[in-house]
């Protein structure tokens, strides 16, 4: 439970500001892409500095740097609620981003640490199911919070949550990582480790597959905002409550996925999420294609196909990580980055299409675009899966 709160951390920063974004390029004078352009630089940070927090959890356990990267969080934060204009806003974004990396890398690590196997899964769709909260809570509290006192206090919020989830580590978590483990860390050896994660194509076939399945909702959550509010005309109210749905489907997948996992084993459940995630983000990309331009339909389809990437999402590492326990760390974070980079480019190419201005269309083609990338990468990296991490 704890690990799921931290790992929330980064996420409802994201999503609890979503709601405000429009408002907030009036109140600063910017344009929606600079608005945006905050957000891109928050998933950048994540990508990048994660290659930073793995070797580092590796050499002095889990807890250190997890701490550090929480301070910094909230530091960054605090500088977005204090910035005079879109630029500020960025650069503190950036620094809030390299920050909460520790919390999206490191409680991977832990559950690589103690588990393997279904009961990993089992344990990545607990945090999964806690991390899913923050897509219904989030958006709805942020919608209040601007309400009530302004899109600044916004990040207010995320200070105190910044400062709880560092009280927890301090507190409540222990170290998984024995001293004994962390003693053959060097950055020779963290070098090396990283060279043969590059070198293991099934390793890093299972890290792009995961990659562009989750590229998939970060092109949705770098563009809703302004899709469902500007062009469909809803309250930020009404589209924290529509955006909180996704969050049901995950929730949803992710009660059923460790029973799922144990009878059909992981690459078969990896298998059937990104088949019913393709089949419902083309769907809906052809009817938007076809001039069927209404925000049920985008809703709808929308919500299943999360609720099957809800089978993808925590288990696709879980397979990555089986047979590189021993730089856990590492594996997770080279995990981490290739997703942030995937999702920063795929919003950026979404903006370059045209963003909301082209209504739906671009934001849908580009969910449909990295499911159909997920599945070619997927399957034939699936049925290499070695016989032993295909456990049940």
């Amino acid at each position: 439970m704890i690990l799921g709160l931290i790992s929330a951390i980064g996420p409802f920063a994201i999503d609890m500001y979503l709601p405000a974004m429009p408002q907030m390029a009036q109140a600063l004078g910017a344009s929606a892409g600079e608005v945006q352009m905050s957000l891109t630089a928050f998933f950048i940070a994540l990508g990048l500095c994660q290659m930073l927090y793995g070797p580092l959890s590796d050499r002095f356990g889990r807890r250190v740097p997890l701490m550090a990267g929480l301070g910094l969080f909230v530091l960054g934060s605090l500088g977005c609620a204090l910035a005079p204009d879109a630029h500020t806003l960025i650069v503190m974004r950036f620094i809030a981003g390299v920050g909460a990396c520790a919390g999206m890398v490191i409680p991977r690590a832990v559950v690589r640490d103690l588990h393997t196997g279904a009961e990993a899964a089992r344990l990545g769709a607990m945090l999964m199911l806690v991390f899913s909260v923050s897509p219904i809570l989030a958006p709805l509290a942020g919608s209040l919070v601007v309400a009530l006192a302004g899109w600044r206090w916004i990040f207010g919020s995320i200070v105190v949550l910044g400062l709880l989830a560092l009280g927890l580590v301090l507190w409540a978590l222990q170290e998984s990582r024995p001293v004994e483990a962390r003693r053959g860390t060097t950055l020779a050896g963290t070098l090396a480790a990283v060279a043969e994660l590059l070198r293991d194509r099934h390793f890093i076939a299972l890290a792009l597959t995961g990659a562009f399945a989750m590229s998939g909702f970060m092109a949705y959550l770098g563009h809703s905002s302004f899709v469902i509010i500007e062009h469909h005309g809803v309250t930020p109210t009404q589209y924290g409550m529509l955006f909180g749905l996704n969050a049901a489907a995950f929730i949803g997948a992710a009660q059923i996925n460790a029973r799922l996992c144990r009878r059909l084993g992981l690459p078969a459940v990896i298998r059937l999420g990104l088949s019913g995630y393709l089949a419902a983000s083309a769907l809906l990309l052809a009817l938007t294609l076809a001039g069927i331009d209404r925000l049920e339909v985008l809703v709808a389809l929308l919500f299943v196909a999360y609720g099957f990437l809800g089978l993808v999402a925590p288990t696709v590492p879980v397979l990555a990580l089986e047979q590189h326990g021993a730089v856990a760390g590492t594996a997770s974070a080279l995990i981490g980055t290739v997703q942030m980079v995937c999702g920063a480019l795929v919003m950026a190419l979404v903006s370059a299409l045209g963003g909301h201005a082209h209504g739906a269309l671009p934001m849908v083609a580009g969910v449909a675009g990295c499911a159909l990338l997920a599945l070619l990468v997927g399957r034939p990296a699936l049925r290499q899966t070695p016989a032993g991490a295909a456990l049940h």
